[in-house]
């Protein structure tokens, strides 16, 4: 299912419409921690810088008697529970302020409020490099957290006050915020996710419906429209603009084929006017020259009708208007009866005719475009190989679609028209022809959705190639 809908437009635009808004968010909320962590640690130093410069006057102005520890300890005890009471999971207070008045003389004993022993405060402390009243952050042994600490000056005895605060409350809330965010983040980017595809997939529903509609539109039959909608968006105005367009093309189309029926009539009709009165001549003329000069003209008059249809047909192909009456076509049923048909006129040129046939290959095509197109595939190397070549019909089956080769072992196309074979009225030099027939193979071919290509032998030679898509090809 979920490879299904990654092949999807609708799921390729909700998911990267979902990494848009989850990269915009997540870098909004990085903004926003950065600036919470900056303001709380801002009021963390604005708190000990106050505190440390009052406990350095009360230490400067306390005198140094026997009250003197007592006294400047219990203010700073006091310092200690001006913050939140933090306590664990068991429920103990966890004390998160330290304070130490260290005499530089080494006089007397570091005074000493906070959590523990001095030893390991004092050890880190003295390892750092202070700068009177500005804070700096530490690492104590044993302690996972860091301290804020800041020193303070006390008078001119030689003492300084270090008051520091552990970032324990500081990182809780910022973790807390995290948690928080991430689990909106993360439901919001699934709703996101949820919507977008949802919208996208009702968009692209009704895209769908136009490309199926389209892909059921044939030259042959122009009558089905893309279906219309209440609404005036986008999708609306493209399957309207698509219908006029449909519109225009029919009537085109219906224009090309009135001119091409009447062109066909106009013209058809005094040909076989003339070849009635010649064929009666023929018959009636006892003269042999008159009946050889009769039996060429009339000869003549068949070619110029048969270079007319191929003209006709070959121009509606190429326009869209080709009349096709599709049935299943068993493509190798009508290959061996062309085999067995034109075999004598193989022989009468010393040819070698062999077939390659995989039975059962039916297709969806008209039938008797179908045949015209073999029958001038065949005619071709009949007419135009030098005597006692080898053609080769091969007709299989390959991904879906039926693909019919003929090779042969003569010279090959010319250089001159290898590229513009399946050009109206190009020839070869020594052709008889009218330059009609591959022009006529392509036009049928590629009104039925195939596709057409010639190449060159490799030893000598030449291959015509034609295909029909999967869409026409039926199982037998």
């Amino acid at each position: 299912m979920l490879r299904i809908l990654r092949t999807t437009a609708a799921w390729r635009i909700s998911v990267w419409t979902t990494l848009a808004f989850a990269v915009g968010t997540g870098l909004a909320f990085t903004i926003v921690y950065l600036l919470v962590a900056r303001t709380i640690r801002e009021r963390s130093d604005a708190w000990l810088s106050g505190e440390a410069e009052v406990l350095a006057q009360v230490s400067t102005n306390t005198p140094k008697d026997r009250l003197y520890g007592r006294i400047v300890g219990e203010v700073a005890e006091l310092a200690t529970r001006e913050l939140p009471d933090e306590r664990n999971s068991q429920g103990q207070r966890l004390n998160s302020v330290v304070f130490l008045a260290e005499h530089l003389d080494g006089a007397e004993g570091p005074l000493w409020v906070g959590p523990g022993t001095e030893g390991a405060f004092l050890k880190a402390i003295q390892g750092a490099n202070f700068s009177q009243g500005i804070p700096l952050s530490i690492r104590v042994e044993g302690w996972p957290n860091s301290f804020r600490v800041v020193a303070q000056h006390a008078g001119g005895g030689g003492k300084i006050i270090y008051l520091g605060l552990s970032n324990r409350g500081d990182m809780h809330v910022l973790h807390s915020l995290t948690r928080r965010f991430l689990l909106l983040w993360g439901i919001t980017a699934l709703m996101g996710l949820l919507i977008s595809y949802t919208s996208a997939r009702r968009t692209l529903l009704r895209v769908e419906q136009i490309t199926e509609t389209v892909a059921r539109i044939g030259s042959e039959d122009l009558r089905e429209r893309l279906p219309g909608s209440a609404s005036r968006d986008e999708i609306s105005r493209l399957a309207q603009t698509f219908n006029h367009m449909l519109d225009r093309i029919q009537s085109s189309v219906d224009e090309l084929r009135s001119v091409t029926d009447a062109v066909a009539h106009d013209l058809k009709s005094p040909v076989t006017s003339i070849r009635g009165a010649l064929e009666s001549i023929l018959y009636s003329e006892p003269n042999e020259k008159w009946r050889d000069s009769v039996g060429d003209a009339i000869e003549g008059l068949d070619r110029l009708l048969r270079a007319l249809d191929s003209t006709l047909d070959v121009a509606e192909a190429q326009a869209g208007a080709l009349r096709l009456d599709r049935s299943k076509v068993d493509l190798s049923a009508v290959l061996r009866q062309l085999v067995d048909f034109y075999q004598p006129a193989m022989d009468e040129r010393h040819h070698q005719l062999l077939a390659d046939l995989q039975d059962h290959v039916v297709v969806d095509a008209d039938r008797s475009l179908l045949s015209r197109v073999l029958s001038n595939l065949i005619e071709n190397e009949i007419a135009h190989l030098p005597m006692g070549c080898q053609i080769t019909i091969r007709l299989h089956s390959r991904n879906g679609s039926a693909i019919l080769a003929i090779e042969d072992n003569g010279p090959g196309f010319p250089p001159e028209i290898s590229t513009r074979a399946f050009e109206r009225f190009v020839r070869g030099k020594q052709s008889r022809g009218h330059g009609l027939g591959l022009a006529f193979v392509d036009a049928v071919v590629r009104v039925h959705g195939g596709t057409t290509e010639i190449s060159d032998k490799q030893g000598g030679g030449a291959v015509v190639t034609f295909s029909l898509p999967a869409t026409v090809l039926k199982p037998a």
